[in-house]
């Protein structure tokens, strides 16, 4: 009875990524779908045959997905990606002006306090990644049903960009680059709040339909 509950159960990880990306009003035909196609699969060839099959899918799926959502609504993905982009600009640099601000109010004690200093510098890296993560609650929370579609676009764009600075920074200064991996850290940040606030409204519509 294990075994044959095993063969019907597909990677969990897999799923999660395709519900990330599903519809709601689509969800149960997809995974009926793949489901459907999985089971057969596990008892013909075997679960590992299945498993690599299912994850094949899940980036089939998940492109098509992708490219179905912003489609349906071109415009305001669109409009929350390049909201989000100014987001960001102007939440990323609040961290630095505000440490700019401080240092400058008390140098005296900054300066009797060096190693206090230093550590304020390594924290700002975490307050980075918090201010991406709340972009990218934001840009999720703007466009319903296409949380991740706008989210990874935005991720795309600024990575695009921070690669473009590298080809710069290799050309006049190559030690710079490994400093520069840092930066991709935002992106994935802002990918994350995107997959945080689709959770969060599946399980709410979930919810609701079995409440």
């Amino acid at each position: 009875m294990t075994s044959l509950a095993h063969l019907d159960q597909p990677p969990r990880l897999a799923v999660w990524f395709i519900n990330l990306f599903t519809a709601h009003e689509n969800a149960e035909s997809i995974f009926g779908d793949l489901l459907e196609e999985y089971s057969y699969l596990a008892s013909k060839s075997g679960v590992t045959f299945a498993r690599r099959w299912y994850w094949r899918q899940t980036g089939n799926t998940i492109a098509y997905l992708f490219g179905s959502g912003y489609r349906a609504a071109p415009w305001s993905t669109t409009a929350a990606t390049v909201g989000g982009f100014l987001l960001h600009r102007f939440v990323s640099g609040l961290p630095d002006k505000l440490l700019s601000a401080v240092t400058d109010r008390y140098l005296a004690f900054w300066s009797a306090h060096f190693n206090a200093y230093i550590w304020v510098l390594k924290a700002m890296m975490s307050v980075h990644l918090i201010a991406s993560l709340f972009v990218g609650c934001v840009v999720a929370w703007a466009v319903k049903g296409r949380e991740m579609v706008a989210t990874i676009t935005l991720a795309v764009v600024l990575c695009a960009l921070i690669g473009s600075a590298m080809v710069w920074v290799a050309t006049h200064w190559p030690l710079g680059i490994v400093w520069m991996l840092w930066l991709f850290a935002d992106p994935f940040a802002i990918v994350v709040g995107g997959a945080i606030v689709r959770t969060r409204r599946s399980a709410a519509i979930t919810q609701a339909k079995h409440g």
